[in-house]
């Protein structure tokens, strides 16, 4: 079981570290764990850390569901208002749908941030 484990995560981990989506060099993640459930899902959760900029517009093929730890970052949402989100909120992203996340002006941004994403597939791709 636990070989099973260390395996899925040196796959997973590697598609996180290179995944498309645009980081500034500041900014960091964490991988925590990646999880086998359900039945044809990983549960991929991270701590990523931006200080700068922002991540860059992305997809996720599952949902994304964020907790922001610390500081202050905006959330840009294709569809919705930019929304300010600071530490102790969360929010959550359908899969699929277009987003971004930045840096408020003089702020860092922490967030545990997890991701159900189909075995297989990447846990993020740049969007348009």
């Amino acid at each position: 079981m636990f070989t099973k484990a260390l395996i899925t995560a040196a796959i997973a981990v590697p598609l996180i570290a290179v995944s498309a989506v645009a980081q500034q060099s500041a900014n960091k993640r964490t991988p925590l764990q990646t999880v086998d459930f359900p039945a044809g899902y990983n549960v991929i959760s991270v701590i990523a850390e931006l200080h700068d900029g922002c991540v860059g517009r992305h997809t996720h093929p599952g949902v994304e569901d964020t907790y922001v730890m610390e500081g202050e970052g905006i959330l840009k949402v294709d569809g919705q208002p930019d929304r300010t989100v600071k530490a102790g909120d969360s929010f959550q992203v359908p899969p699929g749908v277009p987003h971004d996340a930045c840096v408020a002006k003089g702020q860092s941004y922490k967030v545990l941030a997890t991701f159900i994403v189909e075995k297989g597939k990447p846990v993020a791709s740049p969007a348009p």
